[in-house]
């Protein structure tokens, strides 16, 4: 991590004040470590005690329920505020490329990572790298592409993203804070009609270039160009201290194939 960055953390960290809730493990006080472990497990276990809720009648078109998916993802961001306490990282809607150095190596690989991608000629998303490992079926295919993401420290799951021309991914969030997104632009239409809004900010790709932003903000994709947009799209785990790091991988392993 730059100075930048360490300093950034610093001084989130001063202005945080934590607060010993009196709980005791039958001994005295409850460790603050204790109770966050205790209360990361729970994380885990509450999707199956709560099933989703049946929808309700309502007049007029029938309004869908939220799907068991959907729920989770609300679960999830509700502990978004305890982990961009702990986060190392900015918790700005748009990160500084510069705080994380791996990401010269992508940009020092783009051409074969784009030669790998144009020659699998992706449709939408193409997974390349999932629950912990490449996937088998891309793995002879994109030999340099893996080199490249293994080298990524808390890689969360990494894919070619496609967007066909004239298309538009409306405005979503993700599902968690605990996951940092960076892409690494591959075949980018040059007239500038390819672009996302995160948040209230609006950036454009460029071949050869990586961008890093929170995906837990509100974005939206837009393509208005002639041609297809390409990009190697990368999931990490943010860098954390505890208790949050405990939080969020409690988090991540409850959505883990949901998001």
């Amino acid at each position: 991590m730059t100075k930048s960055m360490n300093a950034g953390a610093r001084r989130r960290a001063s202005d945080t004040i934590w607060h010993e809730s009196g709980e005791t493990d039958g001994d005295g006080p409850m460790p603050a470590a204790r109770r966050f472990q205790r209360d990361s497990d729970r994380v885990e276990r509450i999707a199956t005690l709560v099933p989703p809720p049946a929808a309700e009648p309502v007049a007029g078109p029938p309004v869908p329920a939220p799907t068991g998916g959907a729920m989770l993802h609300r679960f999830g961001r509700l502990f978004d505020g305890l982990i961009a306490s702990q986060s190392l990282a900015s918790t700005d809607p748009v990160l500084d490329v510069r705080d994380f150095a791996w990401t010269a190596g992508l940009r020092r690989e783009w051409a074969a990572i784009r030669a790998e991608a144009v020659a699998m000629a992706p449709s939408g998303l193409m997974p390349l790298w999932q629950d912990g490992g490449a996937v088998p079926i891309r793995a002879a295919g994109c030999p340099r592409t893996l080199a490249a993401l293994r080298a990524i420290p808390g890689l969360y799951d990494a894919a070619f993203a496609s967007l066909a021309p004239n298309a538009h991914i409306p405005t979503r969030r993700g599902a968690t804070k605990g996951l940092i997104t960076c892409h690494l632009g591959l075949v980018v239409p040059r007239d500038g009609g390819a672009r996302m809004r995160v948040r209230d900010r609006i950036l454009r790709w460029a071949e050869g270039e990586t961008l890093i932003f929170d995906d837990s903000f509100d974005h939206e994709i837009h393509n208005d160009a002639e041609g297809q947009r390409i990009v190697l799209r990368i999931r990490f785990a943010r860098p954390l201290r505890q208790p949050g790091q405990w939080v969020a991988g409690a988090v991540l392993r409850l959505l883990r194939g949901r998001i």
